[in-house]
């Protein structure tokens, strides 16, 4: 349920009912995955008991079967969602200050590695929404990586991501 219950859809980015659909729809994909994956594997009681994709096939056919009940309530019984905001603009905007960064910050993972990005990434944070000086936000951004690396690299021996594309610590003999 929606604890925004504007009925203007002026600002609104998508209805409860269009939320609603796609949500029950992706489930239904999910199942239908799941079941065709489960007959690979065998979905049949053996006679030793159950076979690898028993379960998993007859959990996925429940999930699948109230994902279709729950498409059918929303797109031919229930009217009234049609009205409903799921998320406005401004609140759309908020979410994706946040997580649009933090996409950016796991291809740069991938890409140069987690140190560097976890130092622009802070950084970025701190500058942008924060409003530190960028002087602040650098202290603390190279201070949070190096403890991150003399913790995990140094004293637990356990390397985290460098970088697949480009290795920028490798000028100061990180492997």
């Amino acid at each position: 349920m929606s604890l925004n219950t504007n009925n203007s859809n002026q600002d609104s980015v998508i209805s409860v009912k269009a939320m609603d659909i796609i949500t029950a729809f992706l489930f239904m994909v999910f199942g239908l995955v799941v079941m065709v994956e489960s007959l690979k594997l065998g979905a049949h009681w053996g006679s030793d008991g159950p076979e690898a994709g028993y379960f998993p096939f007859y959990i996925s056919l429940i999930i699948l079967l109230s994902s279709a009940i729950n498409l059918y309530q929303v797109a031919i019984v229930n009217k009234k969602k049609q009205t409903e905001s799921f998320v406005d603009k401004e609140s759309f905007k908020q979410v994706m200050v946040v997580l649009l960064p933090a996409i950016i910050f796991v291809l740069g993972v991938q890409l140069i590695g987690i140190y560097v990005s976890s130092i622009v990434y802070i950084a970025f944070f701190m500058v942008w929404l924060g409003k530190y000086p960028i002087w602040k936000a650098l202290v603390v951004s190279v201070w949070v990586s190096v403890s991150l690396y003399l913790m995990f690299e140094f004293w637990f021996q356990i390397p985290l991501p460098h970088g697949s594309w480009f290795n920028p610590l490798e000028f100061v003999g990180v492997q």
